[in-house]
């Protein structure tokens, strides 16, 4: 029996980039003297970072420490996921708190390209993917989104369409992660039962389109052409991803790709995957985050601002040492002492942080530190 039914999926909420981002330059000080106007106290603020492990990560780590005037704490695990376990030693460790959360994404200025950053201590120096964990999570969706558009089969006729079906669309019985067509949308009959199959090769079935498909073929479809495949006519309305074995994860190992999961359509078919992956995963770990920090008893009592970003690390010539980091501003969690809460919303967060002065007086001379 076919099943028809797709798993759930969530289309992503918009995330502007180029209205909202900051260098990290500018990004810092500013986050520092809104600590400040929040009654946060200066010499007593513990910052903690939840980054990526990636050295791109370091530049944004050195600013914190020279504005915050100390080491931040690491709430951060691979892939920009925040350790939420850590909560507890990171209330230790100030009278007042500050959390930073960010996915990264690479960005090759030369080639207006996100995803890839340049490696200059490889021998020979080069490109490779960034966010390199963002990339690892999203191959096997990408290929199942690339191998579809190339097997199914469209076939515009003068009484219908037709589409052809590799089994393996027909079937839940398949290596996970599993691309799931959403046959209900797709063909005319939403039971298998019902489904006259118009061949029957070894591999492949035909089935009628539903006149709703049909509709939305025609703006990629040549009726003239025959059949052929359905490429980019295949959008993230019309199929989503099934990969049971990522429920059964107790230990967080794969929060990654659970953040990811229901939004994967809208990522593998968008122009840059690598930004669309980093941008939904920015949206989920502030859903998770700040839901874990409003239980978390040793955060009761203190003043605290949570903020989750999207780092874009704007690759670096051979001569420069470090990224232009930019810091894009997503959501924020602001907690004050006396009980006062408020989450701040995209364009809410830009506008607090740019109302906030970029001199920090306060900020500390990383050349100058004592040496043993």
């Amino acid at each position: 029996m076919y099943d028809l039914s797709a798993p759930h999926q969530t289309k992503p909420s918009p995330f502007p980039v180029a209205p909202y981002a900051l260098p990290y330059s500018s990004f810092m000080p500013k986050l520092y003297n809104w600590c400040q106007s929040l009654g946060f106290s200066a010499g007593k603020i513990m910052p903690s970072r939840a980054f990526c492990s990636d050295e791109s990560q370091g530049y944004p780590i050195l600013l914190m420490t020279q504005h915050f005037g100390t080491f931040p704490f690491d709430h951060g695990r691979v892939g920009g996921i925040m350790s939420t376990g850590r909560h507890g030693p990171h209330a230790a460790h100030g009278k007042d708190l500050v959390i930073v959360q960010a996915s990264h994404v690479g960005y090759l200025p030369e080639r207006d390209v996100f995803g890839e950053y340049s490696r200059w201590q490889t021998e020979p120096a080069g490109c490779s993917t960034n966010c390199g964990k963002i990339h690892g999570v999203l191959a096997p969706y990408l290929r199942a989104y690339q191998r579809a558009c190339q097997d199914i089969q469209v076939e515009m006729t003068t009484t219908g369409c037709q589409l052809t079906l590799d089994k393996q669309y027909l079937s839940t019985d398949n290596t996970e992660p599993q691309l799931v067509l959403d046959l209900g949308q797709m063909l005319t009959t939403q039971s298998d039962s019902q489904i006259t199959a118009l061949t029957l090769p070894n591999s492949a079935q035909t089935f009628e389109a539903s006149a709703g498909f049909r509709q939305h073929l025609q703006a990629f479809i040549d009726p003239a052409a025959g059949r052929q495949r359905i490429g980019a006519a295949l959008k993230p309305e019309f199929f989503s991803y099934r990969h049971a074995a990522l429920a059964a994860d107790k230990t967080g190992v794969h929060q990654l790709e659970l953040n990811l999961l229901d939004a994967m359509p809208w990522i593998v078919s968008s122009a840059s995957p690598m930004l669309t992956a980093a941008q939904v995963n920015t949206q989920a770990e502030f859903d998770r985050a700040w839901r874990s920090i409003v239980q978390e008893p040793a955060y009761q009592g203190k003043n605290l601002l949570y903020l989750a970003g999207l780092h874009i690390d704007v690759s670096p010539p051979p001569e420069q040492r470090y990224p232009l980091t930019q810091f894009v501003p997503w959501a924020a969690y602001q907690q004050l002492s006396k009980g006062a809460q408020l989450i701040l919303e995209q364009a809410e967060l830009f506008a607090a942080l740019q109302a906030a002065k970029s001199d920090n007086p306060d900020q500390i001379n990383l050349d100058a530190l004592p040496h043993p």
